[in-house]
């Protein structure tokens, strides 16, 4: 993914996919040469995180996570000690941290530090800050809106942003939406109901000029996803169980955990 300017703003967005899982990892600033914050360090993610910084010549302050899911936190702890810079996540996620991969896996743990003894090693960031609901806070020169939006996992977040890019916000989806699907809810701490009552309540009640950057996948629009979406289009529709995916959605299936 290049990095992209909106209507000749100065706002810089880099994002790149990382690891096996291809999770995207992003990273935004007000412009070149500022602070600027890191999303969801994933996979194998480091060296192409440092040259995007080198680029632009920014000053990471602040790791922002969408969810505790392993291929979003992978590299949180190197990154985050590396630049000396505190995580957020929300509070409902917080326990992630300290077992991304039994919390991420459940069963299938113990397969999974057998399959990466010797080459995995995973740390808590010593810096953690617990997000809630319709909190906003001011990072890298940018305010970010927070919302809570359980579903995917019981702590998943959606962040906004609307400073220095146009024509709309900037939305921070994670595993919740993708481009034509949403995040799988089969997985612990899933919740269709929940999930249902995310993309009622947070997705849809944002503008359709908001610019989408995915946990999985292309960049994406609101408008877009609420007239080709079929989960969304379900619910404007006001169909029952449109967020009702046993297994997860395939976007997700291919794409992430």
């Amino acid at each position: 993914m290049p990095a992209a300017n909106f209507a000749g703003g100065p706002g810089v967005v880099v994002g790149f996919p990382a690891g096996s899982w291809g999770t995207n990892c992003y990273v935004l600033a007000c412009g070149r040469g500022q602070e600027c914050v890191v999303v969801d360090p994933g996979q194998d993610c480091v060296s192409e995180l440092t040259a995007v910084i080198e680029e632009y010549r920014l000053r990471p302050v602040a790791v922002m996570l969408t969810h505790g899911h392993i291929d979003h936190v992978w590299s949180v702890a190197p990154v985050a000690s590396g630049y000396g810079i505190p995580t957020y996540i929300h509070h409902a996620d917080r326990y992630r941290l300290a077992d991304p991969i039994g919390s991420s896996f459940a069963g299938a743990a113990e397969a999974f530090r057998e399959m990466t003894r010797g080459t995995l090693e995973l740390t808590e960031p010593e810096d953690v800050r617990e997000l809630v609901d319709e909190a906003a806070i001011e990072i890298a020169g940018m305010t970010w809106e927070v919302f809570a939006a359980p579903g995917h996992t019981e702590g998943s977040l959606v962040y906004r942003n609307s400073t220095g890019y146009a024509p709309g916000p900037v939305i921070l989806s994670g595993d919740v939406l993708f481009a034509g699907s949403i995040g799988r809810t089969d997985l612990p701490g899933g919740d269709p109901i929940a999930m249902q009552r995310t993309l009622r309540d947070v997705v849809l009640a944002q503008p359709d000029a908001a610019l989408v950057l995915p946990g999985h996948g292309p960049t994406t629009s609101i408008g877009t996803e609420r007239q080709t979406n079929p989960y969304l289009v379900a619910l404007e529709r006001g169909r029952d169980g449109a967020a009702d995916v046993p297994g997860g959605p395939i976007q997700a299936q291919q794409r992430g955990i």
